[in-house]
């Protein structure tokens, strides 16, 4: 199987799992497949690259945490708040990294693909760092203040298009601070 098409289940086969056991059963009964999903996407990204990335264990980690947190005490304010928490994490990664280690964590991440000016990591990292706390106070926003319908649609449907868009406009940063080898 193509590499980028298990890369592409493995990211949303999970969150189209999710989507569809709420859409027939509701949230509760939507979680545990939820987890299970991730859990199987993490050992397929360990069997098809014998190794796991940063960004989908953690993912994994906190699906399952608050998952497991929302079932346990039958609450779905854990559910509500992982993508919030998320988000102020990687802020937070990528604030510390800026100011604690005087790096950018992004290109640590992602400085074998892309090669930038160290002037470029700085912005990316920035703008990065707002990004994930616009999403955060966005998260916040929606599931405090409309139905549990529209915060489902807004995190299968929506997060993603605002992350491509937000990262669509970063190519102008990209393209002035690529170093050519």
């Amino acid at each position: 199987m193509n590499k980028s098409l298990i890369k592409f289940i493995t990211d949303f086969g999970p969150l189209l799992i999710f989507f569809v056991f709420y859409k027939k059963y509701g949230m509760e009964e939507a979680i545990l497949p939820l987890i299970i999903a991730t859990a199987i996407s993490i050992l397929v990204i360990y069997l098809t690259e014998k190794r796991i990335p940063a960004m989908p264990l953690i993912g994994a980690i906190l699906v399952a945490g608050f998952g497991g947190l929302t079932l346990y005490f039958n609450d779905k304010t854990f559910f509500y708040m992982k993508p919030t928490i998320v988000n102020v994490i990687f802020a937070f990664i990528l604030l510390y990294g800026k100011l604690i280690l005087k790096t950018s964590l992004l290109k640590k991440v992602l400085g074998d693909n892309l090669k930038l000016a160290d002037e470029g990591w700085e912005i990316l990292t920035d703008r990065w760092i707002y990004f994930f706390i616009f999403l955060a106070l966005l998260n916040e926003l929606v599931w405090r203040t409309q139905t549990e319908d529209l915060w489902v649609q807004f995190k299968v449907f929506g997060i993603l298009p605002i992350t491509i868009i937000f990262t669509i406009f970063q190519i102008s940063v990209i393209n002035k601070y690529k170093i050519d080898n």
